[in-house]
């Protein structure tokens, strides 16, 4: 059974002292354990250092991520992240292709698919965003355009343990807008990720890859997309902002978990 899995992107949101009180106040908020649930903060990077401490000093039960990072070892990549600068601080996740990279920052699947392969081989798990724009889905075109999205990101990798990889689907037009996909319609698009991982990986390791929601994602809704087959989480933006709204999604989680 696929570990459940939260996860929160606090995107270009808090500065380093403003992330050490968010930190430690997930923290208390999560005092009592977080179950079979795997939860992930992503803060920005020059709040890692900060947030890493909190959840050392705390004993905190959630993980750290990035929220990008750069295919090459070292060199002369101003403003970019090499993988062993991530490990150094303490992130074992780090996200990958998300819409707003991909769209402010032109990233490609290429792109996508190269920081895949520096993150895994550094031990760090990829949280690989794919996902439609709002013209795309009403021409009925997204399950076709992700799937090839998802064989793009994933093409020449290796994937030895499933639960080294995660696919986080964002349907664009639901991220920041207030609108949200429906469960059934995350569901959808899930299930086809899960399929053609099926395809590329075979059977046994795509049914043990996790597979997030994220798009307007909150306490009040997470609950829904958690009772899909194929949904095994969420990548979590504005909610995750707020430590008792970001508990509260961990905890339904861990109520779903337990059914």
């Amino acid at each position: 059974m696929r570990k459940p899995m939260i996860a929160g992107n606090w995107k270009m949101n808090e500065t380093y002292s403003s992330a050490v009180v968010l930190a430690q106040g997930l923290a208390r908020e999560l005092e009592g354990g977080t179950g079979d649930v795997d939860v992930v903060v992503c803060p920005p990077a020059v709040d890692l250092k900060g947030v890493a401490e909190v959840i050392e000093h705390e004993q905190a039960p959630f993980a750290l991520g990035g929220q990008n990072v750069y295919w090459e070892e070292k060199g002369a990549y101003t403003g970019e992240t090499a993988p062993d600068m991530l490990t150094s601080v303490g992130a074992t996740y780090c996200i990958i292709g998300h819409s707003e990279r991909r769209g402010y920052f032109s990233e490609t699947d290429e792109d996508v698919n190269k920081k895949a392969k520096a993150l895994m081989a550094h031990d760090i798990v990829p949280i690989s965003c794919c996902g439609e724009s709002l013209e795309i889905r009403e021409a009925g075109k997204h399950v076709a355009f992700v799937v090839d999205q998802i064989k793009k990101d994933t093409d020449g990798l290796v994937i030895e343990d499933p639960s080294k990889y995660v696919v986080a689907y964002e349907p664009i037009w639901a991220i920041g807008t207030g609108k949200t996909a429906t469960a059934d319609d995350a569901q959808e698009v899930i299930g086809a990720i899960r399929a053609t991982l099926a395809e590329v990986f075979g059977k046994q390791t795509a049914d043990g890859i996790r597979i997030l929601y994220g798009g307007s994602a909150k306490p009040e809704n997470v609950g829904g997309f958690l009772a899909k087959e194929d949904v095994d989480g969420a990548l979590v933006g504005g909610a995750s902002l707020v430590a008792e709204k970001f508990a509260a999604m961990v905890k339904v989680a861990m109520e779903r978990s337990g059914d």
